[in-house]
């Protein structure tokens, strides 16, 4: 079965209310050109179930928060349940982001909470991966990411783990205006292929979406997403710009 290819954009913290509905409005209008291509937006909570409305209009746009409480209820002031992401009608929770795990200290145990909610809520994680460059230059980003996943993900039967969309971004490569080229792009995403197909088989292994997140643009979007084990984005910055964003849609 062919994989899906994912463009997902995750806005971070921007957009005013108007703004973040012009955005959706703007890329939901567009015609995405394969029908095996989905649409993801990462809206801040504000957004959410305004989004949740305009994506309506195209079967090919999803929803997704950009966070969650790993409990679902209680006296936790300022955090957001996913019963409450699900009520809106989004279908997909970003997890892990580097930004989570550095100013929020969020580790891979809480992270494996995080999953465990998510999927109980019958929502999908954007389980996000990745390692600084200090690591890289180590050598041992292989090993970090594989560490990643299997305290966070590996604990997961086969028909849990099928519903998880990874995204592959190494933390040097966010936001700094340097991309991981294309070779290393693939390096990493193949490690993560293999290592899925170690713990759950082949047939979940190939059907598993990929993603690489880190100063994807217009200019090298269809390079990246060309590579055999990259299967789209998670797009910062240039998800913020419409026709920015809808390019990178348009690259597969």
């Amino acid at each position: 079965m062919k994989r899906l290819n994912i463009a997902a954009g995750n806005w971070k913290m921007n957009k005013n209310y108007e703004e973040g509905v012009d955005l959706a409005k703007a890329i939901t209008a567009h015609e995405v050109k394969d029908s095996h291509t989905m649409v993801i937006l990462g809206t801040p909570f504000i957004h959410l179930k305004t989004a949740v409305e305009v994506a309506k209009a195209n079967p090919n746009v999803k929803i997704a928060a950009q966070n969650c409480h790993q409990l679902t209820k209680g006296a936790y002031t300022g955090e957001t349940s996913v019963d409450m992401i699900r009520s809106v009608g989004a279908e997909f929770v970003i997890l892990g982001h580097s930004e989570r795990r550095a100013y929020f200290a969020e580790n891979n145990e809480l992270l494996a909470q995080k999953v465990n909610t998510v999927l109980a809520a019958d929502l999908r994680p954007i389980f996000c991966c990745g390692e600084a460059l200090e690591i890289r230059e180590a050598g041992t980003h292989i090993e970090f990411v594989a560490q990643q996943l299997k305290e966070s993900l590996f604990h997961l039967d086969g028909a849990a783990f099928a519903k998880v969309v990874i995204a592959y971004e190494p933390i040097w490569a966010i936001g700094t205006g340097v991309t991981a080229s294309p070779t290393q792009a693939q390096e990493m995403h193949n490690e993560i292929r293999q290592l899925i197909s170690d713990k759950y088989g082949a047939d979940i292994a190939n059907a598993t979406s990929i993603l690489y997140g880190g100063s994807v643009k217009p200019a090298n979007a269809k390079e990246i997403f060309g590579q055999q084990d990259v299967d789209g984005g998670l797009v910062g910055g240039a998800s913020l710009k419409a026709n920015d964003f809808i390019q990178i849609i348009d690259s597969f």
